[in-house]
């Protein structure tokens, strides 16, 4: 049994879905390489506008695999780098994902799992999912998702977070910015088909160049060269052929033809 599914609907929409609930979804090595194969798959898909990142069974994903863990306990240090290496080229793959991403929290979403969610750009979550960033507890700590966890619910929470390594709400979460929506299970597919209603009336090129705009933008001085960077973008984008489409479309109070019919 494959412990990842990948299933493309005909709009577009790849779910990715973790598909281990006896262990909770727990990640080990076949689990992390499984989902970097879906996530670099659909990445380079055209046909695919939006990913969704799901589970099955009633938790999200518990962390690392306790049989994982057992063997991780006599790993050289060379082979612990390697192992840390394969987890982080799976985080940067979904983080920079040029697609939108929206993951679907039902329940425990405890570890790497905290850094899969992090790594989405929306997260809707039901009010029993729970979050853990549990490492310091086992006498490690959450370094290989620490720059996608810290983007996502800043230095201060996560300097709380990290070091208490206490259990989290989805309310909580959702204050934090870790998860975007809370609502009832039954409410979860009816709330992320909404967001998907929303992200497929949008250009797929534009959406793309937005979402990479963030990464390039965020942190950065406001100079001349900033300015610059931003002033040369919306010019080309402008003249480009979703550009152009999309700037037509609404001046002749049509549909682009991005959106589906």
């Amino acid at each position: 049994m494959n412990t990842v599914v990948t299933h493309i609907d005909d709009r577009g929409i790849a779910t990715v879905t973790m598909n281990n609930p006896d262990k909770h979804n727990a990640f080990d090595d076949t689990i992390i390489a499984e989902l970097t194969a879906a996530f670099n798959q659909v990445a380079s898909d055209d046909k695919v506008r939006i990913v969704i990142l799901a589970s099955e069974g009633k938790s999200f994903s518990a962390g690392a695999d306790l049989n994982w863990m057992k063997r991780m306990a006599s790993y050289t240090h060379a082979e612990n780098l390697r192992d840390s290496h394969a987890l982080a080229e799976m985080l940067r793959v979904l983080n920079f994902m040029p697609k939108p991403t929206i993951a679907r929290v039902q329940g425990a979403a405890f570890g790497g799992a905290v850094g899969l969610v992090s790594c989405c750009d929306m997260a809707v979550a039901s009010p029993r999912a729970s979050f853990c960033l549990s490492e310091v507890k086992i006498g490690l700590m959450p370094a290989t998702i620490s720059p996608y966890v810290v983007a996502a619910i800043g230095q201060r929470a996560s300097r709380r977070y990290f070091t208490t390594a206490e259990r989290f709400s989805a309310e909580t979460a959702q204050q934090l910015g870790l998860v975007s929506e809370v609502v009832e299970a039954e409410e979860m597919d009816s709330t992320i088909e909404q967001l998907i209603t929303q992200l497929l009336a949008n250009s797929p090129a534009a959406v793309t160049a937005a979402k990479q705009l963030v990464f390039d933008v965020a942190d950065r001085v406001i100079d001349t060269q900033l300015i610059e960077d931003t002033c040369t973008r919306i010019a080309d984008i402008r003249v480009s052929k979703e550009g152009q489409e999309g700037l037509g479309a609404f001046l002749e109070k049509r549909q682009p033809t991005w959106i589906p019919s």
